[in-house]
């Protein structure tokens, strides 16, 4: 019987629908008026529908419709069937309303290494979107349209925006186990001044949020000097020296080392965009799918 029912929902879904109604109605009158048909269509319906499957779904009496035994599994059946339809229709909708091309600034480290290898996800969710990521060591103008969405270090306070929390993250020093067997590993951090130090290059320090080194290590002077922070973790990771590095991207990685676990800085991610866009369809969607994204690895930025 369990088969017959699958072949009924796929060729009979008025039939179904017709049925679902009586079922939750619990008679032909009340089913009838919610339908907006008359008794003798709606009859026919369900007997249609008992005649497909071969059983009677409902025991007729002065008083109503009762579910019989194999009625009550249809309606079960029929039920799921129903929710995945709407399911189904609601996504397709969206689908269809999130369209055009969308520009996403970002911090090079959290747009490289955390946005750009979820980008497939914008795909799936909104085939019709055309994303556009720029993941660069600078700030956006979103008054100027440098960028839709911008993610940045740091709450904003000028400026005609909308500010939505994204996430706290964490850095902490790093350093190449290849570099550690070559050079040593410092046993205390104030032992850091002996060792090849890796930072930002100080004049293209775009946000204050950046200048965090201090707040780290006392008298920070890096020997070698990187203008992003995707540029610092690949010469850490090389074994030119020890860096200050975002715990999302290094924390686990079996060529890294991390030193001094109390040594470590907080910051925030903030997503903003240009308070003339918070009714664009697409800005919404994609600042609901980024935040999705990282409440999905949240662990990462816990440290």
């Amino acid at each position: 019987m369990a088969n017959r029912y699958a072949e009924t929902l796929v060729m009979n879904w008025d039939d179904l629908r017709y049925f679902l109604a009586v079922a939750r109605e619990g008679q032909m009158l009340g089913a009838a008026r919610r339908l907006g048909v008359s008794q003798a269509r709606l009859s026919r319906h369900i007997a249609s529908l008992e005649q497909a499957v071969g059983t009677r779904l409902f025991d007729r009496t002065t008083r109503g419709c009762t579910l019989t035994s194999d009625g009550e599994m249809l309606v079960s059946t029929a039920e799921r069937m129903e929710a995945e339809t709407q399911s189904a229709a609601q996504d397709l909708q969206k689908r269809e309303e999130v369209s055009g091309t969308i520009r996403i600034g970002a911090p090079d480290g959290f747009g490289s290494a955390f946005l750009a290898p979820r980008l497939g996800r914008f795909r799936t969710a909104y085939p019709d979107l055309r994303i556009q990521l720029v993941p660069a060591p600078r700030s956006f103008s979103l008054s100027e349209r440098e960028a839709d969405l911008a993610i940045m270090v740091g709450r904003p306070t000028k400026g005609r925006l909308r500010v939505r929390k994204l996430v706290d993250y964490s850095l902490s020093l790093y350093a190449a186990k290849s570099y550690l067997e070559r050079a040593g590993k410092p046993n205390d951090i104030s032992n850091l001044t002996a060792h090849t130090l890796i930072g930002y290059v100080d004049d293209l320090i775009y946000t204050p949020e950046l200048n965090y080194a201090g707040d780290v290590v006392k008298d920070w002077r890096p020997d070698i000097e990187v203008s992003t922070a995707i540029g610092q973790f690949e010469a850490v990771r090389a074994g030119a020296g020890i860096g200050i590095l975002h715990d999302f991207m290094a924390d686990g990685l079996p060529d890294l080392e991390r030193l001094f676990c109390g040594a470590t800085v907080k910051r925030s991610y903030w997503m903003v965009w240009h308070e003339n866009q918070r009714v664009t369809r697409r800005v919404q969607a994609v600042a609901d799918l980024i935040d999705a994204l990282v409440r999905e690895d949240h662990q990462k930025f816990n440290h």
